[in-house]
């Protein structure tokens, strides 16, 4: 067993625990930074799960990355997509669906394609999820200009 971030070998406690509570296998380390990460950020625990699925993809995701305006669950910054991990989709108020709209309008002005993604999709669909969204980085790199 080893962690997935840096490839250290780990015990089985440090196994459990983290599979158990993130759903990964990461060493003592990386367990207390990413539940920092998940605190301070309110990190949906399938952003932690995608991010480290796109990294072992090769997307070179970011983690609760800075827009200018908030912070993004997952970027892939080289194409210039933000992931958004949907959790309470089911019961959005008006109030919530201007502030995607905004969100999203900023993102758009600043050259970013922002996608959101149920939370149980990643839950039950994380294989099928990764390989759409490798999908969209490539659709996109298709589309950038290059200087």
């Amino acid at each position: 067993m080893a962690c997935i971030d840096c490839n250290k070998n780990i015990g089985y406690d440090a196994f459990k625990y983290s599979t158990e509570t993130l759903g990964v296998e990461l060493c003592e380390r990386h367990t207390r930074l990413i539940e920092k990460v998940i605190i301070e950020n309110d990190t949906p625990i399938e952003a932690v799960q995608l991010f480290y699925a796109l990294k072992e993809a090769g997307a070179n995701p970011m983690l609760e990355w800075w827009d200018g305006h908030k912070s993004v669950d997952i970027a892939i910054s080289r194409v210039k997509l933000n992931i958004e991990i949907d959790t309470d989709y089911q019961m959005i108020t008006h109030e919530q669906a201007i502030n995607d709209l905004e969100e999203a309008m900023h993102s758009f002005k600043n050259g970013f394609t922002t996608i959101r993604i149920p939370h149980v999709v990643i839950k039950y669909y994380l294989k099928d999820t990764v390989t759409n969204i490798l999908g969209i980085i490539q659709g996109l790199k298709a589309n950038i200009k290059v200087i």
